[in-house]
């Protein structure tokens, strides 16, 4: 049997890790090996096989060794050979030691049918077209040195892009030099305390991610809860603390911002005690009110970093994120990084750089904008309809909104939700375990019973359906035909 090849690399087929006896017959070995490695599934049904003379060369054996293998594995069924495709892996059962473990249902089983968990945009509004376009037009115009060995602080170019960026959209002062790019803001709190930058204890607002609350636990950071208002985290009761994690602009998952006498309060308490304010502006530009709040760094660069990622604007698939830091904390960062591994891809970089400097951000940003302002206008309206006595609290902003529920109902709700194929996250998830007391004008008392929306989560066409479901598991819902 002649092997046939189609311009020539085009059949060079799949590397092979065989290991064959080096006594008795080489064919028989050979043939062996390759039943066995179809049987137990390390080669795959399709898969392409390397042609007979490099499958030779590979091994030290003759050409016709191999050429007998295939054509014998051939014959009982294990591979097929057709002219101009090669030899390939034929269809075949499932392999050995693959079945499905009895009483375990299919993953996709699993998944909810109507997903509003908090955290995710919209993922098909990816701007796939545009950042292709980016990426060639970056990749194009690279220096040479682009790719090779480059700066742990990121690539120059994307530096001044966001310098430039954050400067016009969220009233930063800051240069090139004070930003490091990282994966994301976890990345970012990472270095910064895992790192033993910043050393506790840690002020943090009394609502907050627990996956940030898991991170500081995990570096042996410890945190101190400042209790939450409607005029956002009581910044007058830093005290002890020699850092403090905020989210300014829109409280998460509260959806406050931090009062302006909060704010100075703030900044007036790190000038004073040497302490460092990280702003993490997770959502910043989604701001429906008009009324959009710059971000708290632009008070004093040297008491405030910031940090801040596409995964909101873009998509968190992209890990790309950065820090704006204070300038005694650049090296110390820079050497908590360390060198290579912890680096955000370069193509990526470059993409994001030439997305921000040509306007396709702006763009996108702008379009985002308006379809997650109708996301929450469609919320806000179906409640208003099915559900008026549950109420919305917080800014028109984000891409999440916190439900109000009668006391006692939140654990009742999730269950049923649960139910009903509706995943939804409640508020006590958010809420600090060492949080305790009641808070005077509270804008989410610490025991209050909630839900916190993700109305961007849901594609389009699925996202009436999901707002349907909701209203059925809220207590008190009418139960109308829809």
């Amino acid at each position: 049997m002649e092997e046939t090849w189609v311009n020539s690399a085009e059949r060079i087929g799949a590397d092979l890790h065989l290991e064959l006896p080096r006594t008795g017959s080489r064919r028989a070995a050979l043939a062996h090996a390759l039943r066995e490695a179809v049987r137990d599934g390390r080669l795959a049904p399709g898969l392409l096989l390397p042609p007979y003379r490099s499958l030779a060369a590979d091994l030290g054996l003759a050409r016709n060794t191999v050429a007998g293998a295939y054509a014998e594995l051939v014959a009982e069924g294990w591979l097929t050979a057709q002219q101009g495709s090669g030899t390939r892996v034929a269809g075949r059962a499932r392999p050995r030691g693959a079945a499905r473990p009895a009483g375990r249902a299919p993953e996709a089983g699993q998944r909810p049918v109507h997903n509003l968990r908090q955290g995710q945009p919209d993922a098909a509004t990816f701007p796939r077209g545009a950042w292709i376009a980016a990426t060639r037009r970056a990749v194009d115009r690279a220096p040479n040195e682009a790719f090779g060995p480059g700066d742990p602080r990121g690539r120059p170019e994307l530096r001044q892009a966001l310098a430039d960026y954050l400067a016009r959209a969220r009233g930063l002062r800051t240069d090139p030099e004070r930003i490091v790019v990282c994966s994301g803001v976890a990345h970012g709190l990472r270095l910064l305390l895992g790192g033993a930058v910043l050393r506790g204890p840690l002020a943090v607002e009394a609502y907050g991610l627990p996956f940030h609350r898991s991170l500081l636990d995990a570096a042996h950071v410890r945190t101190v809860p400042l209790e939450v208002d409607e005029q956002g985290a009581r910044t007058t009761e830093l005290h002890d603390c020699r850092a403090a994690l905020l989210t300014p602009a829109h409280q998460f998952p509260t959806g406050v911002a931090l009062h302006p006498g909060r704010r100075a309060a703030a900044v007036d308490w790190a000038r004073s005690t040497g302490g460092v304010i990280l702003e993490d502006d997770y959502d910043g530009e989604f701001r429906y009110d008009r009324r959009p709040v710059g971000a708290l760094q632009g008070l004093d660069p040297e008491r405030v970093g910031y940090l801040g990622s596409v995964s909101k604007g873009l998509s968190p698939a992209l890990r790309l994120g950065w820090m704006v830091l204070p300038e005694h904390l650049v090296d110390p960062v820079l050497a908590a990084k360390g060198e290579r591994e912890a680096w955000v891809g370069v193509i990526d970089q470059l993409t994001l750089a030439d997305f921000i400097e040509t306007g396709a951000y702006d763009r996108h940003i702008r379009r985002m904008r308006q379809h997650y302002r109708d996301r929450r206008d469609r919320l806000v309206a179906t409640l208003a309809e099915h559900a008026p006595h549950i109420t919305v609290t917080g800014l028109s902003a984000g891409l999440h909104a916190v439900l109000r529920l009668p006391d006692g109902t939140e654990a009742e709700t999730l269950a049923a939700a649960a139910r009903q194929g509706v995943a939804l996250d409640g508020l006590a998830a958010f809420r600090h375990p060492s949080a305790a007391g009641a808070a005077a004008g509270a804008a989410v008392p610490p025991a209050a019973d909630g839900l916190v929306i993700g109305y961007a989560t849901p594609p389009e066409h699925a996202y009436g359906a999901a707002l349907e479901a909701l209203c059925r598991v809220l207590p008190g819902a009418a139960k109308a035909d829809w």
